[in-house]
């Protein structure tokens, strides 16, 4: 089913709200403790509660507005409902906070099968957004796996060794920073290997 038109802006809303409001509730909740389900316990685990309501909520909206949600989406929201359903059962904000790394490992994982066969599976996900050579694609797609390698190893680092509110800073802030940084520098790529040229 094609997708239905949607104001970008309420796309970015629905995707992005739930993120920016656990940033917003941890920096206004942090250092009390919560009553859930009869039992106390920390706000980081209080807010993931609301925050996974908030994604299967929004994904779900996201779906009925638009007609289909991308694979990322999906991988998405399932990590988020198993990792936050754990770290609310057991109360503990590691499982959450390793969301990403499990997530960005896979993309890496998933990107490098492709390479390994010859070829590119980012290709195929953005087909027709960027007209590049074969070998474009392969080169921009080794530099998206090593990317999202060490995206994976920075999140788990900083997981284990800082304290949640830098993590939960730098997942809101920093980790979308640096995709769009890593984006921008590809462009002299695209540009040299795109297959449609201006006359």
């Amino acid at each position: 089913m094609a997708d239905k038109q949607v104001p970008g802006w309420v796309k970015t809303a629905l995707e992005f709200g739930p993120v920016l409001g656990f940033f917003v509730a941890f920096f206004l909740l942090k250092g009390k403790s919560y009553m859930l389900f009869g039992h106390e316990v920390k706000t980081f685990t209080y807010i993931t509660f609301w925050f996974v309501i908030a994604m299967v909520i929004c994904m779900g909206a996201l779906w009925a507005l638009t007609g289909a949600l991308s694979r990322m989406q999906v991988m998405t929201l399932v990590l988020v409902v198993f990792m936050g359903g754990l770290t609310v059962v057991l109360d503990n904000d590691l499982f959450l906070k390793l969301k990403p790394t499990i997530l960005y490992a896979l993309f890496a994982g998933i990107l490098a099968i492709g390479l390994a066969r010859g070829q590119s599976y980012l290709a195929r996900l953005m087909e027709g957004l960027l007209p590049m050579s074969h070998e474009g694609w392969m080169i921009l797609t080794r530099r998206f796996a090593i990317f999202f390698a060490v995206l994976a190893v920075a999140n788990a680092v900083i997981a284990f060794s800082l304290s949640s509110g830098v993590w939960v800073t730098v997942k809101t802030f920093g980790l979308p920073a640096a995709l769009f940084v890593f984006m921008m520098a590809q462009y002299p790529l695209i540009e040299k290997y795109g297959t449609e040229k201006s006359e």
